[in-house]
C-alpha cells in the first residue's frame, strides 16, 4: 500500500472509525445494489408550457395511474381509479371539490386515507428506509413512517393502524395529510428527472418551469438553442438578449420579460414608437392566444420591428468580428438597395416587404445608430442586473450540460454535426479543429467561460459562443444550416425561408452512422442508446419516435401548442424503470383546472420500447458503479484497520 492510498484510507476513516462502521456499511451498501433500478423521467421542448408540464410532472407519464393499477387491480373500478390519480395530481383543487360535494366527509377520508396508504407502500417499496425518510414531510414524517412500514394485517396492529387513521380525521389534520401523501407520491414515482433540452420560449411560463426544477429532488438538464440564447442573454451578449426580446414579441409574449423577470422594456418601446410609430408594422405581426392583451398590439408590434432591426445589426457585427464562424451568408443588410427596396439573395432580387429601414445606413448597416446604442445598453444592464433571471441561469449551469452519459444513455437535445456521408464536421473554434465529443466539449467549456470569467477577453469570445450554439450552422443543438429569420420577415418567396437540416436527421437510420455516434462518446452499440429532442415527431405524416432498431428515441415533448397541428399529438416522454423502458403519447393538454373537474389525464397511449429480460437493479447502474467502488475503498480500510496500518477509534 503506498502513501497516496494510505492517506486516502486516513481520511476514510475520519467517518467510519472502526471495523464495525466499515462493516455495516458494506452490508448496507451490498444490499442497496440488489434493489430494483429506479426509475427516471425524461421530457425535453417544453417551451414555457408550464401547465402542462407540471401536469406530466405530476404523473410521472403515467407512473402514477400505472401504480394504482398494480396496487389495486380489479378492486377498484376504473372511476374510483381516475378520482385517485386525480386527487394525487392535485391534492388541494380536488380536495375543495369533494369538501363542497361529499356528504360523509369522515367516510371519504377514511377510504381516501387507506388507499392512499397503500400506494404510498407501494411506490416506496423499492427504496431504503432512509432514503424514504429523507422524502418524508416534517410536519407528518413520524406518522407517515409508521403507517407505511407497519403491516396492519399482523395480529396486535391492526387497531393501532386504524387509530392512527382515526386519530388524523379527528383532530381535524386529514386534508393536509392527504395532501402530505398525495406530494410523496409524486415524490417517490419519480427518482430522477432527465430535461433535455428547449425550457425556455413560446409559452408563457418558462420562470415557473425553473422555479419547479430549482426546487425538484433530482434533475439535469441537457442545454437546448433556447436555453442557450436565454443562457447568453443572461451573461450580457447584445444578439442573444435581441433575440430573446423578438422571440417574445413575435409570440405575444413581453409579459414574461417585464412581469415574470422585471425587466424594464420601457426604453425599447420609447424608441419603438419615436422612430415607427407612425409607419406600418403589419410585416412584423404578434401570434398571440386568447390570453394575450390586444391593447398592446399596436406598441408590442412596433417593439418587434425596433428589436429585430437591432437584431441583425447585431449580430452582422458579431459575424464579421468572428469569421471562423462562416456564417457570411447571414449578412444581408449590406445586399439591401434601398432605393428600390429591395434585396438581392443568391443571385436573384426580391421585393422587401418592409421598406422603411430608417435606422439603417446603406454606408455602414450593421452599426447602431446612437439612440439605438441607449437602447441596447439599457437592456444589457437590465438583463445582466436581474437576481432571478441569473439565479435561473446559473441553476443550468450547475446542472446541466450539452449532453450527458447516464446508464447507458447518451442524452443531447439536437444533434451531432455532421456531413453528407455521416463523418463528424469538424468545426474551428480558436483557429483548432473540434469534431464529436470534442467538439461538445468546446462548445460547453466557452459557454461557461461567457457566463463566468473574469477576463475580458475569455467572457467576450464565450458569449458569442453562446450565440454562435443558438444559431450556428455547425452547432449541435440547432442543427441547420442558416436561420432564414430575416427572410420570414422581409421576403414573400418562402423559399428563401428554407432551413437545411444537418445530414444527422437523415441518417438516424443508419446503424454505422448510429454506432459511430454511440462509441465516440465511449458508449458500447447493442447496449447504449440516443436519446434526443428538437425535432418534433409528426406521426401524422406516419414518423415513428423510434429510429435505428430502437438506438435512437426522439422524445420531443411536444408542449408547445405550435406544433400540436403538425404534429398530430402533444409529443412523447420516456420512462425508464427496473422492468424495462416506454415511450407514453401525450393528448394536446387544456387546462389544470380541466383535469381536476372532469379527471381526464394527458398521457393517451405508451409504446414499450424495450423489456428486460431480468429486473434490473441499482447494481446495474451508474450508481450501482459507483457504490462498487465505495465498497471496494471500505474493504480496503477494514484490511487496514486488521493488518493494524490504521489504529481503530470507539
Amino acid at each position: 500500500m503506498d502513501d497516496i492510498e494510505l492517506t486516502f484510507l486516513k481520511s476514510l476513516a475520519k467517518q467510519y472509525p472502526n471495523t464495525a462502521a466499515a462493516s455495516t456499511e458494506i452490508i448496507n451498501l451490498q444490499a442497496i445494489l440488489n434493489l430494483p433500478k429506479s426509475t427516471e423521467h425524461f421530457l425535453t421542448d417544453i417551451h414555457g408550457e408550464y401547465e402542462s408540464f407540471n401536469h406530466v410532472l405530476k404523473n410521472g407519464s403515467g407512473s402514477v395511474r400505472r401504480k394504482i393499477d398494480e396496487e389495486f387491480g380489479l378492486n377498484l373500478s376504473d372511476k374510483d381509479k381516475r378520482s385517485l390519480a386525480t386527487l394525487i395530481y392535485y391534492p388541494r383543487e380536488k380536495l375543495d371539490i369533494v369538501q363542497e360535494t361529499e356528504e360523509n366527509i369522515d367516510d371519504w377520508y377514511r377510504i381516501t386515507l387507506h388507499r392512499l396508504v397503500q400506494v404510498t407502500k407501494r411506490v416506496s417499496s423499492k427504496y431504503t428506509r432512509s432514503k424514504v425518510r429523507r422524502a418524508l414531510p416534517g410536519e407528518f414524517a413520524y406518522v407517515i413512517e409508521e403507517l407505511i412500514t407497519e403491516k396492519a394485517e399482523i395480529q396486535n396492529k391492526e387497531a393501532y393502524y386504524n387509530e392512527i387513521i382515526h386519530s388524523i380525521i379527528r383532530v381535524g389534520v386529514a386534508p393536509d395529510f392527504i395532501v402530505a401523501l398525495c406530494n410523496l407520491i409524486q415524490r417517490m414515482v419519480i427518482d430522477h428527472l432527465h430535461i433535455v433540452g428547449d425550457i425556455f420560449d413560446r409559452g408563457p411560463g418558462p420562470d415557473i418551469i425553473m422555479d419547479t426544477l430549482m426546487a425538484y429532488h433530482s434533475v439535469d438538464v441537457q442545454w437546448g438553442n433556447h436555453d442557450m440564447v436565454w443562457m447568453g442573454a443572461a451573461a450580457g451578449c447584445d444578439a442573444c438578449i435581441a433575440n430573446v426580446i423578438r422571440f417574445s414579441a413575435r409570440y405575444g409574449n413581453l409579459s414574461l420579460l417585464e412581469e415574470s423577470y422585471g425587466i424594464n422594456l420601457i426604453p425599447l418601446a420609447t424608441f419603438a414608437m419615436a422612430v415607427y410609430g407612425n409607419s406600418d408594422t403589419g410585416v412584423f405581426k404578434v401570434k398571440y392566444d386568447e390570453k394575450y392583451d390586444k391593447s398592446n398590439l399596436e406598441l408590442d408590434e412596433k417593439m418587434h420591428k425596433a428589436i429585430s432591426i437591432i437584431q441583425f445589426k447585431l449580430e452582422g457585427a458579431l459575424i464579421k468580428k468572428n469569421p471562423e464562424f462562416h456564417m457570411d451568408d447571414r449578412l444581408l443588410l449590406d445586399r439591401i438597395d434601398h432605393e428600390n427596396g429591395r434585396i438581392e439573395l443568391y443571385g436573384k432580387w426580391y421585393e422587401l416587404r418592409d421598406k422603411f429601414l430608417p435606422t439603417i445606413d446603406p454606408a455602414d448597416p450593421y452599426a447602431l445608430s446612437p439612440e439605438e446604442e441607449d437602447v441596447v445598453k439599457k437592456l444589457r444592464q437590465a438583463f445582466v442586473r436581474c437576481d432571478k433571471l441569473q439565479k435561473h441561469v446559473r441553476f443550468l449551469f450547475s446542472k446541466g450540460s450539452l449532453y450527458k452519459i447516464h446508464n447507458s444513455n447518451l442524452l443531447y437535445h439536437g444533434c451531432v454535426p455532421l456531413d453528407d456521408e455521416g463523418q463528424f464536421k469538424k468545426v474551428t473554434l480558436k483557429g483548432k479543429e473540434y469534431y464529436g465529443r470534442a467538439l461538445y466539449d468546446k462548445l460547453e467549456y466557452y459557454a461557461r467561460k461567457g457566463y463566468y470569467s473574469d477576463d475580458p477577453d475569455e467572457r467576450e469570445y464565450g458569449r458569442n459562443i453562446m450565440w454562435y450554439i443558438w444559431t450556428g450552422p455547425n452547432s449541435p443543438v440547432f442543427g441547420k444550416d442558416k436561420m432564414t429569420t430575416f427572410e420570414r420577415y422581409f421576403i414573400e418567396d418562402k423559399e428563401t425561408h428554407t432551413e437545411k437540416k444537418c445530414s444527422y436527421y437523415r441518417l438516424l437510420d443508419d446503424d454505422t452512422v448510429v454506432d459511430r455516434i454511440l462509441v465516440e462518446f465511449g458508449l458500447q452499440p447493442g447496449y447504449a442508446r440516443i436519446v434526443n429532442g428538437h425535432v418534433p415527431v409528426e406521426v401524422k405524416k406516419g414518423a415513428s419516435p423510434i429510429r435505428c432498431g430502437g438506438k435512437v428515441l426522439v422524445i420531443d415533448g411536444g408542449f408547445s401548442k405550435a406544433y400540436q397541428a403538425k404534429t398530430g399529438i402533444a409529443g412523447y416522454t420516456l420512462v425508464s424503470n427496473s422492468h424495462g423502458m416506454r415511450l407514453v403519447a401525450h393528448k394536446p393538454f387544456q387546462s389544470a383546472e380541466n383535469a381536476v373537474t372532469t379527471e381526464a389525464d394527458m398521457f393517451s397511449d405508451e409504446i414499450t420500447v424495450e423489456v428486460y429480460p431480468m429486473r434490473h437493479r441499482v447494481a446495474d447502474t451508474d450508481i450501482g458503479a459507483d457504490i462498487r467502488d465505495q465498497i471496494s475503498q471500505l474493504e480496503e480500510l477494514l484490511k487496514a484497520f486488521r493488518e493494524g496500518l490504521i489504529p481503530e477509534k470507539d
